[in-house]
């Protein structure tokens, strides 16, 4: 992007480096692939093969764990240059580390921590075949209302038995372990009675169903979770037993953090999209003139500088207050909000930019507003982020 596009805020030796090989990474493996990705459905299991080379498949983890031991911020780059050029693979890639695996680290207990940790940070098995992690939280009839988990485990003398589904799983057929949501208590008090469970999918009654036919990030892989009758150990609850019926909070922050990695996603978006206008603006001659003359185009793509500008404030904020221990629950939301709307509105002015030419999948600017759209979904939709805003800034209004 042009240089008028530069947060005034200083990367760090070892995040500017992290920013320079992914670049790089992306321009010679991941750029060149992103269309023929989507016009296939096809998920790249040799571009992850190759972040788990770099490292960057456990960057945010203490070394001491199996991680590269760097912070947020070097997360959220990686996933801005990926969302670039491919969103899919940024998707998958944002999904596990901050859904499949970082949610272990922080709440799993020392065992689960040293068991899982280290695998799902190195992203490959001894074998070379890709071994991610994914999150269940969403199921058919609990979307927004996360808390209607209708997903049952049973505790029958020394086992769990789980029965229940999951939607919009991003990455299970190619994730080794599952940390997901269960109904333990059928009538808890008011937050409680839903619990945090990490199994493993070759776990008996432990199905995936075949990957979702999508709008967009089509080469990402989603599908739905099944659990017949599966048995799981005492010891499967996600940070030992003295934590059944309390993990919904858990996976509240789990979602707190990986809205700024979704906010990466739409920012990458809304910056691959705009540089493909631009381009175009340059080049594109109408009237005997490049088509960035006319003012109705120039004010098109100042618009977007400066919205991807905020939204880059934005993103980089949040990921700055984590790695610094604040509180960042809001920043985050600030983030993804805005960021997955300037995303949305930046694609759909750069198919304008580009006219009919912009419709066709022969450009990739209709493919990224195609992608676009899940950054307004995932993770807590749009109206969500604002009822999550609007009860911080006014507080709970609700029986007043």
């Amino acid at each position: 992007m042009p240089e008028t596009l530069a947060v005034g805020l200083d990367l760090t030796e070892e995040q500017a480096q992290i920013q320079s090989t992914i670049r790089d990474f992306v321009k010679e493996r991941v750029a060149p692939r992103a269309q023929e990705l989507d016009e296939k459905a096809e998920f790249p299991v040799d571009i992850f093969q190759g972040l788990a080379e770099l490292g960057f498949l456990g960057l945010s983890i203490p070394e001491e764990h199996g991680g590269s031991g760097f912070d947020t911020m070097s997360v959220v780059l990686v996933v801005e240059e990926l969302a670039k050029a491919c969103a899919s693979t940024a998707l998958g890639y944002a999904a596990h580390i901050s859904l499949g695996l970082t949610p272990i680290y922080l709440f799993g207990t020392k065992a689960q921590r040293e068991k899982y940790v280290p695998q799902l940070c190195k992203g490959v098995d001894d074998n070379g075949k890709l071994t991610l992690g994914c999150f269940g939280l969403t199921e058919p009839g609990a979307g927004s209302d996360a808390g209607g988990t209708k997903t049952r485990a049973e505790k029958k003398g020394d086992h769990w038995l789980v029965n229940g589904r999951k939607a919009w799983i991003t990455n299970p057929h190619y994730s080794r372990t599952c940390i997901f949501t269960a109904k333990t208590n059928p009538n808890p008090p008011k937050g409680k009675g839903i619990t945090a469970f990490i199994a493993e999918l070759d776990t008996p009654g432990f199905k995936v169903e075949p990957k979702e036919d999508k709008l967009g990030m089509r080469s990402s892989d989603t599908a739905q979770l099944v659990f017949e009758d599966m048995k799981l150990p005492l010891d499967a609850v996600a940070g030992g037993l003295e934590q059944v019926d309390v993990g919904f909070a858990k996976f509240m922050k789990t979602l707190a953090g990986g809205r700024i990695t979704i906010g990466a996603l739409a920012l990458g978006i809304a910056e691959g999209a705009y540089n493909k206008a631009v381009e175009y603006a340059r080049q594109r001659k109408q009237f005997g003139k490049p088509i960035g003359e006319f003012q109705g185009v120039a004010f098109m793509i100042a618009d977007m500088a400066m919205e991807i500008e905020a939204a880059k404030h934005l993103v980089y904020n949040a990921a700055r207050l984590r790695d610094a221990g604040r509180d960042f629950a809001l920043a985050g939301s600030y983030a993804k909000l805005y960021a997955s709307e300037v995303a949305m509105k930046t694609c759909t002015n750069a198919i304008q930019v580009l006219g009919g030419v912009g419709y066709t999948r022969e450009y990739d600017v209709e493919r990224m507003l195609r992608d676009a759209k899940l950054c307004e979904i995932g993770e807590g939709t749009s109206e969500v982020q604002r009822l999550v805003i609007s009860r911080t800034v006014l507080g709970d209004l609700r029986g007043m």
